[in-house]
């Protein structure tokens, strides 16, 4: 990962094999968390044959197949040759991130949709028999046409609901196209999803939904997967602000409790560990800490990582730029490090202050 932060001559070695278990990244911003994260995924990509699911709200990792031209000539090669694909929706140009609405359980299309399985009890049990006689219809636009022209009554309220929401109106959907469910499954040595570029609130985490509902629904396949969720606190916050983001929380819940034995293991990365739901963070193995000023949320990963000495986490608001502490399962011993250099591009950076001529 890098070398020992006070012997720049000695090394620091993460176990890729102790990546089944689930990570915790955090550190404040500008601790170069971001980058130092990327460090971390291109070893893996170079080590293993794990396939990774990142999803990327910011598209930090969008540039990920990009090699830098300081790198190690080696190391530059194999990942320029390896199956890295970037689904977008910043960049029009490019392959698009998109699913399909009707490939979500019914629990996740309702939430799409706003409805309540007991406020909303009429049009509920609507969507649970249209899910099983329109079964087989291949997208959102071809599903509210058979709404459209079926003579039931309720068929007819539901199709109303879906255009008052506008949700056909989102960039979101396949629409016959490739869809990343489909990418996923062909578990390329990383998948990169943009989040970011959507013009609905709710359609990133729509997407994020989408893939993980899929992989869970498949998981008695017990294919590995690190999922890489950056910003976290966007995906699994300790509550939820809409039906969708309960939906997330849920699953993320469920996967950060019994996902490790089908092979679905989670590395989240966010600025504070109080912005993370409880029963995700407490299911952590591992640990990644760069530098944290808050005293509240040094005490948070006191008590949820007791493994670590609360005398090295101290050590974390004088941390500089790029400087962290690992410890867990995937080290041997707590250690403080200086992150290595990227061998990728990054997809973001920060802004610098202009200054006179």
């Amino acid at each position: 990962m890098g070398s020992h932060r006070d012997d720049a001559t000695s090394e620091v070695v993460l176990s890729a094999l102790k990546f089944n278990r689930h990570t915790f990244w955090c550190g404040q911003s500008g601790s170069g968390k971001t980058y130092a994260l990327g460090v971390v995924l291109e070893q893996l990509l170079l080590s293993t044959r794990l396939p990774l699911l990142i999803l990327d709200p910011n598209a930090d990792f969008t540039r990920l197949p990009e090699t830098r031209d300081s790198s190690d000539p080696e190391a530059a090669e194999t990942i320029a040759a390896s199956d890295i694909r970037v689904l977008h929706s910043t960049r029009r140009d490019l392959p698009q991130l998109r699913t399909r609405f009707t490939d979500l359980p019914l629990a996740a299309k309702a939430a799409v949709l706003q409805l309540d399985p007991i406020a909303d009890a009429d049009e509920y049990n609507v969507l649970l028999h249209a899910d099983a006689t329109l079964t087989g219809t291949p997208d959102q636009s071809t599903y509210i046409t058979a709404l459209r022209a079926s003579d039931d009554p309720g068929h007819q309220r539901l199709a109303k609901r879906i255009e008052n929401l506008q949700v056909l109106d989102w960039d979101l959907w396949a629409r016959g196209e490739v869809a990343a469910t489909d990418i996923v499954d062909e578990r390329p040595q990383a998948t990169v999803l943009d989040l970011g570029g959507f013009a609905h609130s709710a359609e990133p985490k729509v997407a994020a939904l989408s893939v993980l509902e899929h992989l869970w629904a498949r998981r008695e396949e017990r294919r590995p997967v690190l999922i890489v969720i950056d910003e976290a606190h966007n995906i699994c916050p300790p509550v939820a602000t809409s039906a969708v983001e309960q939906a997330l929380i849920d699953r993320v819940v469920q996967i950060a409790a019994e996902g490790r034995k089908f092979g679905l293991w989670l590395l989240l990365s966010t600025q504070r560990p109080t912005k993370i739901h409880p029963n995700v963070l407490s299911q952590c193995d591992n640990l990644c800490l760069m530098r944290m000023n808050a005293p509240r949320d040094l005490a948070e990963l006191a008590d949820t990582f007791g493994f670590v000495g609360e005398h090295l986490l101290a050590e974390s608001p004088e941390f500089r730029q790029g400087e962290a502490l690992f410890a867990g399962g995937f080290i041997t011993t707590p250690t403080f490090t200086r992150m290595g250099a990227r061998i990728t591009e990054e997809g973001g950076a920060d802004v610098g202050v202009p200054l006179p001529a």
